[in-house]
């Protein structure tokens, strides 16, 4: 008879994949310059992670208090800015990024304007 793995702390080649992938993304972020920002997926592609965009909002979910990353410059495709209006990490990265000059309306950041990689192709 076959039995299944009970379920259990992830394996320790788990946990150095996960810091791995943990410190690519930190990486990618901290290259992310003042004034401009990425999606979620574009950050994960910049740590090569392919489009790992959820994985890249959960690990910045579990970022420390005291992070220095520039955790605010990430939004959400489009232009849209992902947490909301009136919670207390929505309106502290509205207010970092318009105080680095980002210009927001009706909740989106043109990314014409604002977007790191697309101010770069450009």
């Amino acid at each position: 008879m076959c039995q299944r793995p009970s379920p259990s702390a992830p394996s320790a080649p788990d946990r150095q994949s996960q810091q791995m992938r943990r410190e690519a993304i930190y990486l990618a972020l901290s290259q992310v310059p003042q004034g401009f920002v990425v999606s979620y997926g574009e950050l994960a592609a910049l740590a090569g992670l392919g489009r790992a965009a959820r994985l890249v909002g959960r690990i910045l979910g579990q970022l420390p208090e005291d992070s220095r990353l520039p955790w605010h410059r990430v939004i959400a495709a489009g232009g849209r800015i992902s947490l909301p209006l009136g919670s207390p990490s929505g309106d502290e990265q509205r207010a970092r990024l318009r105080a680095e000059g980002v210009r927001i309306h009706n909740d989106r950041v043109d990314i014409r304007r604002h977007g790191w990689l697309s101010n770069q192709l450009s």
